[in-house]
């Protein structure tokens, strides 16, 4: 398979994440191309992420060693597909979350690229084996799935087509690891990959309390934000276990596994979120942060903000 030597990657789709990979891959000093189907939509984006850019660099926050400007010279935008894939060793698609669009984009994609490039999705939910079912040459497959923002957050998982080459996730293993992100490899696919399993569970937790009235909506996101949250911004919950017990994870689970059994029998049933009963839940969080656009627009930007100083911060220790 190829290796990171080769110097252009292609983005496919020029939303929000699209963008925001378009940044992470020039930031590590690939040439990035970026398409949209949608004429004129990908140079839009570029507007987008030169001004974004520009910004990042004011407040000393640009990733990688390039100037800002470096970056953005690094940086096409293309309407016509083959003329975006042409030259390139890694292909990474950002487009909408529906299997019938993503299994045609990589067919289009299959009949212009040569056998040896690798396909990336940025599928959030939908498994390899489905995504990639359409395609001839399903070893040089895999998910990347990144979480939004991945300018910001830099965690990706790699997942596995059933026939991904061991080669193909050494390969994006490196790239991500070159620019900058934190790539987890899954060995083997299944439904929600890892991070949405656990974020599902924690979800449903937290509805569940909300809508049995033992807690608020603002409470319930304060005991992840101002209580578990600050220590996961640093550990993960199987180390937390192993340093919360004198002697370390088998100690913990001596002294706690009873009483972790005993709360994980009492939890209920999967919620039904679209039940008219939710309907108090999302008034309750509406009047939080109502849900027009400018309030929506300057919650988002003050998370990247925050996101931002997080991992500044991370990075420092």
């Amino acid at each position: 398979m190829s290796s990171c030597e080769s110097s252009s990657i292609t983005v496919i789709g020029s939303g929000l994440i699209g963008r925001s990979w378009a940044m992470v891959f020039i930031s590590g000093g690939y040439r990035v191309k970026l398409y949209d189907n949608q004429p004129g939509q990908a140079a839009v984006a570029l507007t987008e992420i030169r001004k974004q850019m520009e910004e990042l660099e004011k407040c000393k926050m640009l990733r990688g060693e390039l100037t800002s400007r470096q970056q953005l010279d690094l940086l096409s935008s293309h309407d016509d597909l083959s003329q975006a894939l042409e030259g390139s060793f890694f292909v990474q698609e950002s487009v909408f979350e529906q299997l019938e669009v993503k299994q045609q984009v990589f067919q289009d994609i299959e009949r212009l690229v040569s056998p040896d490039v690798v396909l990336s999705s940025s599928t959030s939910c939908l498994v390899p084996s489905s995504v990639f079912s359409k395609v001839q040459s399903r070893s040089r497959c895999l998910v990347s799935h990144p979480v939004n923002p991945p300018y910001y957050v830099k965690l990706v998982e790699l997942v596995p087509h059933p026939e991904t080459a061991a080669s193909v996730m050494e390969t994006t293993y490196t790239l991500m690891m070159k620019v900058g992100q934190v790539p987890i490899r899954l060995r083997k696919e299944i439904d929600g990959f890892a991070l949405n399993r656990v974020q599902v569970a924690i979800i449903a937790e937290s509805w569940r309390l909300v809508q049995d009235g033992v807690i608020s909506v603002k409470d319930i996101d304060l005991v992840m934000s101002e209580g578990l949250g600050m220590r996961y911004a640093f550990i993960g919950p199987m180390e937390t276990m192993h340093l919360n017990a004198p002697e370390g994870l088998e100690d913990y689970i001596k002294r706690y596994g009873e009483g972790l059994s005993r709360v994980l029998a009492s939890f209920g049933p999967t919620p039904d979120f679209l039940a008219d009963s939710s309907r108090s839940i999302y008034k309750e969080m509406c009047e939080l942060i109502p849900s027009d656009q400018q309030h929506l627009s300057a919650r988002r930007e003050r998370r990247d903000q925050l996101l931002m100083g997080l991992s500044k911060l991370k990075k420092d220790q």
